[in-house]
Formats: C-alpha cells, structure tokens, sequence
C-alpha cells in the first residue's frame, strides 16, 4: 500500500493514512459523483468501501463517469469493481441491486458513514431515513446544473422531484471533479479530526463555500 500512496503518505503521514484505511464506507449510487469518488477514495487510502447501485452503464454515461466504451451494458457496481482492482489493485465490494425500504437497514448497516451520491429525490429521502432510523453518519453529494452541494444528514433537505428521472439534463465534468474533490477532502477531514464540514460548489465562478450548520 506504501508504493501507491506515496505521495499522499507524504503529504498527511502514514499513521493518518492507517486511519483512513479502517474507516468502513458505503457508497450510494455509481454513477457520475459515485464512480469518481470511489476513484479518488481508494487513491487517497480509504480501503473498506461497498457501492451500491442497480443501474447499467450507457454510452450517455461515458463523458462524466469513470467507465469506458466496453463496459456499456454492464452493471455499474460490478464494473466499477473490477475497474478498481484492476487500476490499483484493491478490493471493493459491489451490490449490484436496487436500495429500498425493505433491504436499506441491512445494506446499510455497519458502516461508519454513508454516502448519498443519487441522482433522485426518492432514494436520497431514501438514504437520508435509513440513516436516521439506524443512527448512522451520512454525507449527501449532489449537484444540478451550475451547483453542487456536499452536506451532513443533519441539516440535508431532500431536493424536490423536479426533473427525476429526465435523461437529459445539463452536467459538466469539472462541476462533478470539483465537488469530488471536495467530498473527498471532507471526508478524509471527518475520519481524521472528527470536523463535519458541509460546502457548496458554484462551477461559473469557482466559488466553494463553507455551509454554517
């Protein structure tokens, strides 16, 4: 793991890295803000992580996910599996099934934060209950059009359902890489200091800015 993480075991210190590693993490969506994230996760030394999502990659999906031309019609959650294995050598668990009221406790359970990447109102209301009811610690990332949001399930509002389930829909790739890196910051923040730090990302002028809870 040393080898891979070389530059970031510089940065923040191997006995932080370590910490990041035991840290359990699930992963809600894979698609444009999950599959990236995921990426960027186990490149910064988290290693427990299971993504959940039913979906199959479409050619649409290509520009702002992380699959390619050969992995159209396969399930995002395994694809992205054997993406990540196959980059970095590192073993994530998929579940390649759809999230509901009836499995979300077991699915959910466990982990020491989950992770809302979902791009519908119903499954991050979803999220946000399972959370609730279970007493887990729960990160929401979204975005539409020009804004992205990263926010604690404390003080998160599930977004109306305007627009669910509309195949076109404006999304650039620099708002999705820069609300990842964001999350990815917050997160490795959270299991290293304990802060929980909630921002909104503005793609037009580069304005990212702390939300006050």
């Amino acid at each position: 793991m040393s080898a891979k993480l070389h530059h970031e075991i510089i940065y923040r210190g191997k006995e932080q890295i370590d910490k990041l590693a035991d840290a359990s993490l699930i992963v809600c969506g894979a698609g444009a803000l999950g599959s990236n994230l995921v990426a960027n996760l186990v490149r910064q030394g988290f290693r427990k992580i299971k993504v959940i999502d039913r979906d199959r990659v479409e050619e649409r999906n290509l520009g702002t996910q992380v699959y390619s031309l050969d992995d159209v019609g396969g399930l995002k959650a395994e694809i992205l599996q054997n993406l990540i294995y196959r980059d970095v050598c590192e073993e994530i668990e998929a579940v390649a099934k759809e999230l509901n009221e009836k499995n979300a406790a077991s699915l959910l359970k466990d982990a020491d934060l989950v992770i809302d990447t979902f791009d519908n109102s119903v499954s991050r209301a979803l999220v946000k209950t399972a959370a609730e009811r279970s007493d887990l610690q729960c990160l929401h990332i979204g975005v539409n059009g020009d804004f992205g949001e990263i926010r604690w399930n404390e003080s998160y509002i599930v977004p109306s359902d305007a627009g669910d389930d509309i195949c076109d829909y404006p999304l650039a790739r620099n708002l999705i890489m820069l609300v990842v890196a964001v999350a990815g910051e917050v997160l490795t923040r959270y299991f290293l200091s304990g802060r929980k730090e909630s921002y909104s990302i503005t793609l037009a002028d580069f304005g990212i800015h702390e939300i006050e809870s």
